[in-house]
């Protein structure tokens, strides 16, 4: 390696657990900082709305976690892929404020009661809903989210909403009652299994196009090898550490 602004994690596989490794963010050489992140998230989220949710131009999308890295992307990814109207929900303030310019149309507080939470979740849907729901989070706001959509307020909905889970990062389990599948046209999704060849490569084409356009941007913290414990300790739901010499 020629004069390297950043280390591979490959390099440093015998002294990484597996999971630490996970965290360690994709660096990218010289030259190519500007799409190189454009390899790992972005490509993430672009699959989770295009090929899972099947995301259709003009429709309403839901962002439950969207104040992490993944969470920001899907917001921007959102609006490339042609929804409607995008909502971004989180619980840290200082980013939440900041999606607006990621595309964001309206934001959700999820670090409020369940009752204003619930309201706020009926406020933005709106008479049209939403049709898909990207959830980083799980716990009480999904629990929230799902236990909203069987209000009467929503009765005069009738589009399905697709509901895909991403993460857990409010809680691991909800309680679902029975009556919110009775009631509503959902569908909950995963995001288990490797899509087809020519998805996958179609996604990271177009994610690349977009980097290298400066449309897709992950913020990163430059962290020194010796400081490289330190930083796993650190917050990284909100930047991406990528480790230099």
């Amino acid at each position: 390696m020629n004069s390297p602004s950043a280390i591979p994690v490959e390099t440093l596989a015998p002294t990484l657990s597996a999971k630490n490794a996970e965290r360690v963010g994709h660096p990218y050489p010289r030259g190519r900082r500007k799409a190189g992140p454009a390899t790992s998230h972005p490509a993430q989220s672009w699959l989770t709305l295009a090929f899972r949710a099947k995301l259709a131009p003009g429709e309403s999308v839901l962002i439950l976690g969207a104040t992490g890295v993944t969470g920001k992307l899907a917001v921007k990814i959102a609006k490339l892929l042609g929804a409607g109207r995008v909502v971004a929900a989180g619980r840290n303030q200082q980013s939440l404020s900041t999606l607006h310019q990621h595309g964001a149309d309206a934001i959700i507080r999820l670090d409020v009661s369940a009752n204003e939470l619930s309201e706020a979740f009926v406020h933005e849907a709106g008479d049209s809903g939403f049709q898909v729901v990207i959830d980083y989070v799980w716990g009480r706001p999904a629990e929230t989210f799902l236990a909203a959509i069987a209000k009467k307020e929503f009765a005069v909905i009738t589009s399905e909403t697709r509901f895909v889970q991403v993460g857990e990062s409010a809680g691991p389990t909800i309680s679902l009652p029975a009556a919110v599948l009775r009631s509503t046209a959902l569908t909950i999704l995963g995001t288990a299994g490797i899509p087809p060849r020519n998805v996958l490569v179609d996604a990271l084409q177009k994610v690349m196009a977009h980097a290298a356009s400066g449309e897709l941007r992950i913020e990163t913290e430059r962290v020194p090898l010796a400081d490289i414990e330190n930083a796993w300790q650190r917050d990284q739901q909100r930047r991406r550490p990528v480790i230099i010499p």
